[in-house]
């Protein structure tokens, strides 16, 4: 029989690999009654080392954030649903910048099929997705290749940057604060996200509903500099009221519902 620190032990160990874990998984793996876990995972959020969500909890985050192959599992089923439904905010012939980030990688995906699109990144993993349609145009920004991810970033990014004006930006984000602030972890890329906002005339950010709950140090924009946000689901009322003073399109994909919420 598993006693309550040796649970909370694998549970720790789990949220440090996968970035989350959920009630039932652990349940069954733990051979223990869902309260059970409930109750570990209370205890986990008491002590600051997770961070409840529904049906289970995130690794807490403050100034290093999760490994970049657990965040690719983390919502991976939410991303893609909004990943489809930002593919169907791009009109054809648009051009467009794609940041870094596991959620703007699904986007990739969704256009892959597309036609007549240009595609800007300084996201690798973006340009190996798009590599073989045939149909788009990708260019990759030059400068300091960062290992973890497949991001680039530093002075060469920004000057290339900032030589275009695009259509159309998709961001993702790591966190959003109650305030509406949109954060990250890396000095360098955040940098190069405010170029992005800054040469496009239309900024949409893409991020699940989990990042309301995460927090990180550096500050990127507000969601009131945005015109479209696409999630899964928007419980925080703080947050839709801010937005829908701001007139930033809401586009929820579940929850409750298939449903866009547009300012007044």
């Amino acid at each position: 029989m598993s006693t309550a620190l040796s649970r909370k032990r694998l549970i720790l160990d789990l949220a440090r690999e996968q970035g989350r874990v959920a009630v039932d998984d652990l349940a069954a793996r733990l051979a223990v009654s869902p309260q059970t876990i409930r109750k570990d995972l209370n205890d986990l959020c008491d002590t600051n080392h997770l961070v409840r969500t529904h049906g289970g909890a995130l690794l807490r985050t403050g100034k290093a954030n999760v490994g970049y192959e657990a965040r690719r599992l983390i919502a991976a089923d939410a991303k893609d649903r909004i990943a489809e439904r930002t593919a169907g905010l791009i009109p054809d012939d648009s051009s467009l910048f794609v940041n870094i980030g596991t959620t703007t990688e699904a986007v990739a995906r969704a256009l892959a099929g597309r036609s007549d699109l240009l595609v800007i990144t300084n996201n690798l993993n973006v340009a190996t997705i798009l590599r073989e349609a045939r149909g788009l145009d990708v260019v990759i920004v030059g400068g300091l290749l960062r290992h973890s991810d497949g991001g680039i970033v530093g002075e060469a990014a920004l000057d290339m940057i900032g030589q275009f004006k695009v259509d159309i930006a998709i961001i993702g984000t790591s966190a959003i604060d109650e305030d509406g602030t949109l954060l990250d972890y890396d000095y360098r890329e955040v940098r190069i996200t405010q170029a992005i906002l800054a040469n496009a005339r239309r900024r949409i950010l893409v991020a699940d509903s989990s990042k309301i709950a995460r927090r990180a140090p550096v500050r990127i924009a507000h969601l009131s500099q945005l015109d479209v946000f696409v999630t899964d689901t928007l419980p925080d009322p703080e947050i839709r009221r801010l937005c829908r003073e701001a007139g930033t399109e809401i586009h929820e994909t579940c929850g409750r519902g298939e449903e866009t919420s547009h300012a007044a």
